[in-house]
């Protein structure tokens, strides 16, 4: 099979006539500029051996083996999306229709989707999350982390990660996401097994390790010690916090200077202090707000207060079962009082960030050429036309060769 133009060991491609082009680089064409997303119009990228080599003006352009031409459609960084759960099987639908009749979520149904994980062959699992990332592809995501989290068993864990390991670098070993059945009176015991056995089989196949830190699942004194263990095993630490109440969890990141923290639904002043003053991200994620009915985070509050946010699809069969990242920036605009401008920004070079990349997330000269090219004319019809599939062309990033026999 002939290598993809653009792609590592394959002929360079110019992408050319993009009429509106976000590089995250701001002041991309003016160094004093105060632009966010790094706007330029009528622009081009040559894309080679997997790597953005050159951004400008189209009329500049350089040549290149292949050329695309965008005929004026908008240009933005592949979508980061920095917390995903694809590692499972089974439904939760009719959990999804009694919380809008009126049940609140708990994290005990996780418990549900674990029964349905570990039952599930090798081959399910990989067919289910290849499935989840041509939706991912298709609406312009590039870059994906993957959780593990539905096996909670020694064996289970590892298996998951190992197949997540096939489709993305970013993989997290989240033994630590409720305490299961068969440890119901016994959570210390568990902890044990998480902090030992089962962390030693999932850390080759893991860059991070997360807890989920929260009422039902695990205080800051387990989280602590998971992420002291994990830690010590090479794994880079992040924290599920604040989803379902107020909690120690946010301050607890802070404490510990882990890269992101994710939820933050709930979160006090003292909170939001100390993930700026930490340099901690915060990583929204609109979408179960969307499906659990909670109230949504306050974007503006956390920006206003410098801290750095991410947004997210927690893409899961409970709490949040979409893989759209538009999706998610609309309801970032609408319900969570940030700017269009800053919801592209977190969903591409804040979704970097949370996975501390400088490599995706921006179109600089360097990093990974990941593209997503709308079917608009501007990067606003993302918020502007909710529900509506704009990707026309997605480029680098999640293999097509990978995904595509899932479509």
């Amino acid at each position: 099979m002939n290598a993809v133009a653009g792609t590592p060991g394959g002929p360079s491609l110019l992408v050319t006539h993009i009429g509106e082009l976000v590089t995250n680089d701001p002041g991309a064409d003016d160094p004093g500029a105060d632009d966010l997303l790094g706007l330029r119009t009528d622009a081009a990228v040559l894309i080679d051996d997997g790597l953005i080599a050159w951004v400008g003006d189209a009329a500049a352009a350089p040549a290149a083996d292949e050329v695309l031409d965008a005929a004026g459609r908008a240009g933005l960084p592949g979508f980061v999306d920095s917390h995903s759960h694809l590692l499972f099987a089974g439904d939760r639908a009719e959990e999804f229709a009694a919380r809008m009749a009126g049940t609140s979520y708990a994290a005990g149904g996780i418990r549900t989707t674990v029964a349905a994980t570990r039952a599930a062959t090798d081959e399910a699992l990989t067919a289910q999350v290849a499935r989840h990332l041509a939706e991912m592809r298709a609406q312009g995501t590039t870059t994906v982390e993957i959780k593990s989290g539905y096996g909670l068993t020694v064996a289970d864990e590892a298996r998951g990660l190992r197949i997540a390991r096939d489709f993305t670098s970013e993989t997290t070993f989240l033994g630590a996401h409720v305490v299961p059945v068969e440890y119901a009176e016994d959570p210390a015991g568990y902890v044990d097994l998480v902090t030992g056995p089962m962390l030693a089989a999932a850390a080759p196949h893991a860059r991070w390790i997360d807890v989920f830190c929260e009422r039902g699942a695990f205080d800051a004194d387990q989280a602590r010690t998971i992420l002291a263990a994990g830690a010590a095993a090479g794994l880079r630490g992040r924290l599920h916090a604040n989803q379902l109440g107020f909690g120690p969890g946010a301050q607890l990141a802070a404490e510990l200077g882990l890269i992101a923290v994710d939820h933050c639904t709930y979160l006090n002043d003292a909170d939001v202090a100390a993930l700026a003053e930490a340099g901690t991200v915060a990583t929204l994620l609109p979408g179960v707000e969307f499906s659990t009915k909670h109230p949504y985070p306050s974007g503006r509050r956390l920006i206003d207060a410098g801290v750095t946010v991410a947004i997210a699809s927690d893409c899961n069969p409970g709490s949040c079962y979409t893989s759209s990242l538009p999706f998610c920036i609309a309801l970032a605009v609408r319900e969570m009082g940030m700017t269009p401008a800053e919801a592209v920004w977190a969903a591409t070079a804040g979704g970097a960030a949370a996975l501390g990349r400088t490599d995706v997330g921006r179109l600089t000269v360097g990093a990974r050429g990941h593209l997503t090219l709308l079917d608009a004319p501007s990067y606003l019809h993302l918020a502007y036309r909710p529900g509506v599939p704009l990707v026309w062309r997605t480029l680098g990033g999640l293999p097509p060769s990978a995904v595509r026999d899932f479509r």
